[in-house]
């Protein structure tokens, strides 16, 4: 694997009570599926002024450390993001900034402040997965596409306002082809389970 690349290393203990910690890897040239989930899944952007300010912030922040996003589909709890990465040393700032940002200006418009405001399970404020190979990538464009639908928010995605398209998917995949932008000589159990399954 050519690429650079390296994990964060908060601790040196891999285990925890049964399972693997969680653990955020910073690869260069990498198609990536970013997440984050508000804390107890509170409608934190369930008004427009919220998700208004999620989407200056996550275009501002995202242009500055060169993750284009290809789809991006934001509910009233979470976002998901698929995009490319040119630097993976610029994911942990851009996630920091775009998170801290966010989470001070539309704590202002709640009645209740949430603190701390991003949460998911293992304590980590959001999730990245490096994309594999070009079927995964398919896959994770298409599961962003259809989250609203998938919440039951609308029954047509494409009707949704936020979720935006930036890069067609086609012309996406043959991009991230061209640049070879995708994850190699690391295994992904549960990915690699899944294929092995349908083969």
């Amino acid at each position: 694997m050519s690429k650079n690349l390296r994990k964060s290393a908060g601790t040196q203990t891999h285990i925890f009570k049964g399972h693997h910690r969680f653990e955020h890897w910073y690869a260069d040239n990498q198609v990536y599926l970013l997440t984050a989930r508000c804390r107890d899944q509170a409608p934190a952007f369930a008004s427009e002024q919220a998700k208004a300010i999620f989407w200056d912030r996550f275009n501002h922040y995202t242009q500055a450390h060169s993750f284009t996003p290809w789809v991006t589909s934001l509910l009233d709890n979470h976002y998901h993001t698929l995009g490319y990465l040119k630097h993976g040393q610029d994911l942990g700032p851009m996630m920091q900034r775009i998170h801290g940002s966010v989470s001070k200006r539309v704590n202002d418009t709640l009645d209740t402040r949430l603190k701390p405001f991003w949460r998911e399970a293992g304590h980590q404020t959001y999730f990245d997965g490096c994309i594999r190979d070009e079927q995964q990538a398919r896959k994770a464009y298409r599961y962003t596409c259809i989250q609203s639908q998938r919440h039951k928010v609308c029954d047509d995605w494409t009707q949704y306002p936020h979720t935006r398209i930036n890069i067609e998917l086609e012309r996406a995949i043959k991009r991230a082809n061209e640049l070879k932008a995708y994850m190699t000589g690391v295994p992904y159990k549960r990915y690699d389970d899944k294929k092995r399954r349908k083969n």
